[in-house]
């Protein structure tokens, strides 16, 4: 059994990259295990959120508070940037053109997570509008916590896009940018299914 076929698909960048191919695999397996302890973190949220579900002290709750066209609308922005970062992640690996593929899709990818980032400050402002605070109520201290953490996460995102594209335009696409765009792209995917899991228990459960 060779060295190549111990390699896991998603954690590397395909023999045709060199040494890089074998180098990133360690990297990324290093990071994956680095988001598995953030997704304890988003966890706890996410318990400590379906615990205070019913604590609005008598103040508003998700039926009085939530704009599920907004929400619609969120979620179907950061699931095409996924789809879109796919893209990126193909003309990295696989592109003949690959700088300039990359390039834009990744600008695609950030135009989507500002829109998204968008949404959610303008349903924040809503929320702060009608009374939906975070020192309101138990509930809405857990959500602003598990929301607005996740709202951290994707702009942390957006500034890490922003440096990659000024590597590339810098260093060009060399090995250690590679591996840097392929832990982006888990970062990335991995904040789209924690917000699968606040769309279904926060936003879903919340007006059921």
């Amino acid at each position: 059994m060779t060295r190549d076929t111990l390699l896991h698909p998603g954690l590397n960048l395909g023999a045709a990259h060199g040494d890089a191919h074998t180098r990133s695999e360690p990297a990324l397996f290093g990071f994956w295990v680095f988001l598995m302890s953030d997704l304890i973190t988003f966890g706890i949220l996410f318990a400590t959120y379906v615990a205070m579900r019913d604590g609005t002290a008598g103040g508003p709750g998700p039926r009085e508070l939530f704009n599920l066209t907004s929400i619609a609308v969120q979620t179907g922005l950061l699931l095409l940037s996924s789809l879109t970062y796919g893209f990126a992640s193909l003309f990295l690996k696989h592109g003949s053109d690959r700088c300039r593929g990359l390039v834009f899709w990744l600008a695609v990818t950030a135009a989507l997570g500002l829109a998204f980032l968008g949404f959610e400050l303008a349903d924040f402002y809503s929320m702060a509008g009608d009374g939906g605070v975070p020192s309101r109520s138990g509930w809405l201290s857990a959500y602003y916590a598990l929301v607005g953490l996740h709202g951290l996460h994707i702009t942390f995102g957006l500034i890490w896009i922003g440096v990659m594209l000024v590597q590339l335009g810098v260093l060009g696409l060399n090995d250690h940018v590679k591996t840097r765009l392929l832990m982006l792209g888990l970062y990335w995917h991995f904040l789209d299914l924690v917000w699968i899991g606040i769309f279904s228990i926060v936003f879903l459960a919340g007006v059921a």
